[in-house]
C-alpha cells in the first residue's frame, strides 16, 4: 500500500464498525476507497438522489437535513452517512451539506453490500446505528423542567479564552503557551489549510504521558501526541448533555464548536463548578479505584449526589439517567478489575444490565439485575470457570458497592443467565413463542436490556430481533397484557388511597410497586406492540406520540402522570437520606402536603384510565 492507504487503514482501525473487521479485510477496503473533498457549505448530497458510496467523515462538519429543511444530524470525524439509503433503495433520504471544509472516504456501494452480507456485527451496526445517533439527546424536551442544567447551554460555561495551535508547534511551545494562558488543554489545528479545522486536543496529561513519560524530545510536533479520537459538544447544547457525555465516556475535556467552528473547552474543573457537579465526581472517582474496598467507600458519596441533584430540582428523567450511568460505571470498573485479576477473557462476551438501569430510571433503592452473553465458541469445561469467577467478582463488588444481589437470582452468577449468543436468542424466541408463567415472570425484567460492556453490539442484534418477533406475535402480546394488568394503582372506589397492611409498611403506599413498576409495563406492552426499540419509558412514550400508538394527548398526560409519581419516590427516598434513615419505596401520604396528595391521586387515576386502555385496545387478543 502506499502512503495514503496506509493512512486511511489506520484510521479505519479506529472507527466503528470498520474497527472489528479482519486486518486484512481493512488494508482491501484501504485501497478500494475513494476520496472526495467540499468546501465549507458545500451540498453533498440532495434528497433521493443516487446513492454509489457510502459516506465517512475524514475531517471537518457534515450535516444532514429533513426535507422539512429541519436538522437531522451533526456528523464530524469517523461518523458516516447514507447507509439507510443504501439499505432502502439506493437513494438518499436525507441532504447533506458540508458546514466546513470536509474531506470524506467513500466507500462503494458493492463493498457495503458485500461487508453488510459476510460481517454479522457490521450489519447489526449499520442497520441500527441511524436510531442510536439520535438517542443522543437524553433529556424529553417536553419535560417542562425549568432547571438549570437543562436551560444552560454549554455556551454558558466558556470562561477562559481559546488556545489553538498549528499541528507542526513542539510540544516545548505548547506548553509554555498552555503556562500564558493557565489552560490544561488546547487545541491542534491545521494551520495551512483551514486554521480552524479541528485535528486533535492536547492536554497536560498527554504531555505527561505520552512524552515525558515516554522520555521524547520537547521538540516533537504537537500532532505526534495528541488526541485525534475526539468528542465534541455544540455550543446550543445542554450543559447536562455536555456532562452526560463526560460521566460515558470518561473524558476530562470537551471542545465545543459552533456549526463545526471550534469555539472553547470545557474541563471537568468547569463542570465540578456547576450544580450537577456530583455524578461527575462520582464516575471520575470510580474509574480511579483500585479494589472492591475503594469502591465500596463511594456509597456515601452516590447517595450524595442523589439528594444534591433532588435539591436542585432535577426531573426524574436526569436522575435516572445520572443514576443508571453511575451504576454502568461500577460494573465497568468492576469488570476492568475482574480482568486484571483473572485475566483476559478466553472468548469474547458483553456484560448486559437489565431493568431500571437498562432503561436509564435506576434510583437509590435498587437490587442488581444484569447478566452475560458469551460468545458461541463457548466450551464449559474450557471456559466455565473463568467466566464464573469473572461474574462472581462482579456480583459481590457490586453488593459491597450498594447494589444487593438481587433475590430472584437474576444475576451473571446464575449458570442460567451466563450463555452463549445462540442460547440468549432462543431464551427470547421461547418467551415470545411460547408465552408461559415463568416468561411472563421474566418480561419485565429482560425485555428491557442494554449492553454495559464488551461485545455490546450482539445486545443491538438481540433488540432488534426482539422488536420483530414480539409485534408479530398475538399470544405473547395478549400474554405481556394480562401481566401488566397485574399491579393496579392504590385507588379505591372513592378515590381514596388503598394502603400496603403488613407490618412496619402498614398505612403507606409502595411506590414502586403500585406505581412506576404498572406504568413501565403498560409503557413497555405498547412499545413491543409497536416495534419500538427504544428502553427508556421517557423515550418510548416519545415513540409513542410520534407514531400515534395512543389516542392524541394520552401520550402526554401518561408522561406526566409518570413523571410526578416517579418524583414523589424520588423525594420520599433522598428525605429518607437526609434524615439518616435507610430509603424505601413505602410512601406514608400523611407526610405528603394536601396538593401532594391531591396531584398523586390524579396522576394514579391517569395511570388507571391508562391501563383501562391497555385493556380496551387489546382486547381483541386476549
Amino acid at each position: 500500500m502506499d502512503i495514503e492507504q496506509i493512512e486511511i487503514a489506520e484510521f479505519l482501525k479506529r472507527v466503528a464498525p470498520f474497527d472489528a473487521l479482519p486486518g486484512e479485510e481493512i488494508e482491501q477496503l484501504a485501497r478500494q476507497v475513494d476520496i472526495a473533498y467540499f468546501k465549507a457549505e458545500s451540498s453533498i448530497l440532495m434528497a433521493e438522489q443516487p446513492l454509489s458510496d457510502l459516506y465517512i467523515v475524514r475531517s471537518g462538519v457534515v450535516e444532514t437535513f429533513r426535507r422539512t429543511g429541519e436538522l437531522y444530524n451533526r456528523l464530524s470525524e469517523g461518523n458516516f452517512f447514507a447507509e439507510q439509503g443504501l439499505l432502502r433503495g439506493r437513494k438518499a433520504h436525507f441532504p447533506a451539506v458540508s458546514k466546513s471544509d470536509t474531506l470524506l472516504y467513500l466507500l462503494p456501494a458493492d463493498v457495503f453490500d458485500r461487508l453488510f452480507e459476510t460481517y454479522e456485527h457490521f450489519a447489526d451496526y449499520m442497520e441500527i446505528s441511524e436510531v442510536e445517533r439520535r438517542q443522543t439527546r437524553v433529556v424529553s424536551a417536553s419535560s417542562g423542567s425549568d432547571h438549570e442544567l437543562m436551560t444552560s447551554p454549554v455556551a454558558s460555561l466558556l470562561q477562559r479564552k481559546l488556545v489553538m495551535v498549528s499541528e507542526r508547534l513542539p510540544v516545548s511551545q505548547v506548553a509554555q503557551r498552555m503556562s500564558e494562558h493557565s489552560v490544561s488543554s488546547v487545541l491542534v489545528v491545521d494551520s495551512e489549510q483551514n486554521p480552524q479545522a479541528l485535528l486533535g486536543i492536547l492536554t497536560d496529561r498527554d504531555i505527561r504521558n505520552r512524552l515525558v513519560a515516554q522520555r521524547l524530545p520537547y521538540s516533537t510536533p504537537a500532532s505526534d501526541i495528541m488526541t485525534t479520537d475526539l468528542f465534541t459538544v455544540a455550543h446550543d447544547d445542554y450543559v447536562f448533555d455536555a456532562m452526560l457525555l463526560m460521566l460515558r465516556h470518561n473524558v476530562h475535556h470537551l471542545p465545543v464548536v459552533n456549526n463545526g467552528v471550534p469555539v472553547g473547552v470545557i474541563a471537568i474543573s468547569d463542570l465540578v463548578q456547576h450544580e450537577a457537579k456530583s455524578s461527575l465526581y462520582v464516575v471520575s472517582s470510580i474509574f480511579r479505584q483500585n479494589s472492591v474496598a475503594e469502591l465500596a467507600k463511594l456509597k456515601a458519596d452516590v447517595r450524595a449526589s442523589f439528594v444534591r441533584m433532588v435539591q436542585q430540582d432535577a426531573n426524574s428523567h436526569m436522575i435516572g439517567s445520572a443514576m443508571a450511568l453511575i451504576g454502568r460505571s461500577f460494573k465497568q470498573r468492576l469488570l476492568e478489575l475482574a480482568e486484571e485479576q483473572l485475566g483476559p477473557p478466553p472468548i469474547p462476551y458483553c456484560f448486559i444490565a437489565l431493568g431500571s438501569m437498562a432503561r436509564e430510571e435506576q434510583l437509590i433503592v435498587t437490587d442488581q439485575d444484569n447478566a452475560m452473553i458469551l460468545d458461541d465458541r463457548y466450551n464449559e469445561a474450557e471456559h466455565g470457570a473463568y467466566f464464573l469467577a469473572l461474574a462472581q467478582f462482579v456480583c459481590d463488588g457490586l453488593d459491597a458497592c450498594g447494589y444487593p444481589y438481587c433475590k430472584g437470582g437474576i444475576m451473571a452468577t446464575n449458570n442460567k443467565w451466563r450463555q452463549p449468543r445462540q442460547v440468549w436468542h432462543r431464551y427470547f424466541q421461547q418467551w415470545i413463542k411460547e408465552p408461559s408463567a415463568e416468561g411472563l415472570l421474566h418480561s419485565s425484567i429482560f425485555f428491557d436490556v442494554e449492553g454495559v460492556w464488551g461485545e455490546q453490539h450482539w445486545v443491538s442484534a438481540l433488540k432488534r430481533e426482539i422488536s420483530g418477533l414480539a409485534k408479530t406475535h398475538i399470544r405473547f402480546l395478549a400474554s405481556m397484557v394480562r401481566n401488566a394488568l397485574l399491579r393496579t394503582p392504590p385507588l379505591g372506589f372513592f378515590q381514596d388511597f388503598i394502603m400496603e397492611t403488613d407490618g412496619r409498611q402498614n398505612k403507606t403506599l409502595n411506590i414502586k410497586r403500585r406505581g412506576t413498576a404498572p406504568a413501565a409495563d403498560l409503557i413497555r406492552v405498547h412499545a413491543l406492540a409497536s416495534g419500538c426499540m427504544q428502553s427508556n419509558s421517557f423515550q418510548r412514550l416519545k415513540y409513542l406520540q410520534k407514531n400515534a400508538v395512543l389516542p392524541k394527548g394520552k401520550a402526554e398526560d401518561l408522561r406526566d402522570a409518570y413523571e410526578l409519581i416517579a418524583l414523589t419516590r424520588i423525594r420520599h427516598q433522598a428525605l429518607a437520606i437526609e434524615q439518616g434513615e435507610e430509603p424505601d419505596n413505602n410512601v406514608a401520604p400523611e407526610q405528603l402536603s394536601d396538593f401532594e396528595r391531591r396531584n398523586l391521586k390524579r396522576a394514579f387515576q391517569v395511570l388507571s384510565n391508562a391501563q383501562k386502555y391497555l385493556k380496551f385496545k387489546y382486547a381483541s387478543i386476549q
